[in-house]
């Protein structure tokens, strides 16, 4: 069965908005053994919308359509979807009552906008919304399975698992299940051709596909196929497990944590407190680590040090040493790491330092150039790193690089452990 999900709204085609429905409903589908073929976002605009609804029904016997069923002009999702199908629109009385009364829960008038709401696709099931206004369609063809779900996603989620879950039972394609392993430090290329002598003993039923981004790789191994579910992770550990062989010292979560969800359980199961000295990063390390619940167990403080003098005076940085080798230096790295772990009291300090960009590089110290340190009771380290990429990768770059250090010196098996 071809599945294909439709996204609809034109604020969705513009820089500040993010479709992440489709991601949760992605995941929903999985769960069930149904695969997405295809998705889309279209704008309001009624001839587009038309197009890929057309497109859609001549492809994919289940769509899901998301957004477009408010009571504003600009919501045209059943309208249209009528039309495409050739159906008339019905106005349902319990709609409009339904609506109406929770209007007057709420102390205010029903507008009469919210009337277009009150109408339903002939043939179509009503799918209840207790947390908003517009009710979710569904509509079962001999050829099609259709959803038209709201946009909100206080709305959506719960109607899609209590509504159209149970609908889809017993026609997906039997189990899918997902492993993602999550690596830094190699680059895409590199971790392709370390890859490549796996892909030709894939188990059955098993596929893999990576993805890459500055400075964090993830390969997702997938199983399609029929039950029981230990053979099927049976099959996955064993991949995983030829994998790790290969890859392991650049691993560092095998089930989709983040690093800074490795770092912590670290941290935490080794009983180490970390506090952070940023300068270039802007506190992005420290905002990656208190991101994580319970990170209060390990996680002491961050100081953005992002001037001289704020160097100077917060970390006890020597001006001298700041003239002889400029802020960003493995001297001063090495000085901000250690005073950090001094004034705050923790067992690891990790500073940084670096030449963001896009401005502020030189011949010798170009855009990129970042130095990481970390101070423990076992002494100092210093990386020289030089990062490509706007200043947004940098600094992720950044941040990643030192929470891999702070993996690493907590890691059996990858030097001195804390």
């Amino acid at each position: 069965m071809k599945v294909e999900i439709i996204a609809v709204g034109s604020e969705l085609l513009r820089p500040d908005f993010r479709d992440t429905n489709s991601l949760r409903l992605t995941a929903g589908l999985n769960a069930i053994g149904l695969g997405v073929s295809f998705k889309t976002v279209v704008g309001d605009g009624e001839s587009d919308l038309a197009r890929v609804f057309r497109t859609a029904l001549g492809r994919s016997q289940l769509v899901l359509c998301m957004g477009g069923l408010g009571p504003t002009e600009d919501d045209r999702t059943r309208e249209t979807l009528a039309k495409v199908m050739g159906r008339r629109l019905v106005f349902h009385k319990e709609i409009r009552d339904g609506i109406r009364e929770r209007f007057k829960r709420r102390g205010v008038p029903m507008s009469a906008s919210n009337l277009k709401q009150c109408y339903v696709i002939g043939g179509a099931e009503v799918l209840e919304n207790p947390y908003g206004t517009a009710p979710g369609l569904w509509l079962d063809t001999k050829r099609h399975k259709i959803a038209l779900l709201p946009g909100p996603p206080r709305e959506i989620l719960p109607m899609f698992e209590n509504h159209v879950v149970p609908r889809l039972a017993g026609i997906g394609r039997g189990l899918m299940i997902r492993r993602v392993i999550r690596l830094t430090g190699l680059g895409e290329s590199a971790m392709e051709t370390r890859l490549k002598p796996v892909y030709p003993a894939l188990p059955a039923g098993v596929s893999i596909t990576t993805l890459a981004s500055p400075g964090d790789l993830a390969i997702h191994l997938i199983y399609e196929g029929a039950g029981p579910g230990e053979a099927a992770e049976g099959r996955l550990e064993e991949l995983d497990r030829a994998i790790g062989r290969i890859l392991g010292r650049w691993i560092y979560s095998r089930n989709g944590e983040s690093l800074e969800e490795t770092v912590g359980a670290l941290l935490r199961m080794r009983g180490r407190t970390i506090a952070c000295a940023e300068s270039c990063t802007g506190g992005l390390i420290g905002h990656r680590l208190t991101d994580v619940p319970g990170s209060s167990e390990y996680f002491l403080e961050s100081a953005v040090v992002y001037s001289n003098k704020a160097k100077t005076r917060r970390l006890g940085v020597e001006t001298s040493l700041i003239d002889k080798h400029g802020a960003v230096s493995a001297a001063v790295a090495k000085a901000m790491a250690l005073g950090i772990r001094r004034t705050s009291g923790a067992d690891i300090g990790v500073a940084v330092t670096g030449v963001a960009g896009p401005g502020g590089g030189t011949a010798r110290k170009p855009v990129g150039l970042v130095y990481i340190a970390l101070a423990h009771a076992g002494g100092a380290t210093v990386l020289r790193n030089l990062f490509f990429g706007g200043r947004a990768e940098v600094k992720f770059q950044s941040s990643q690089k030192a929470l891999d250090l702070v993996r690493k010196i907590l890691t059996p098996g990858s030097g001195k452990v804390l």
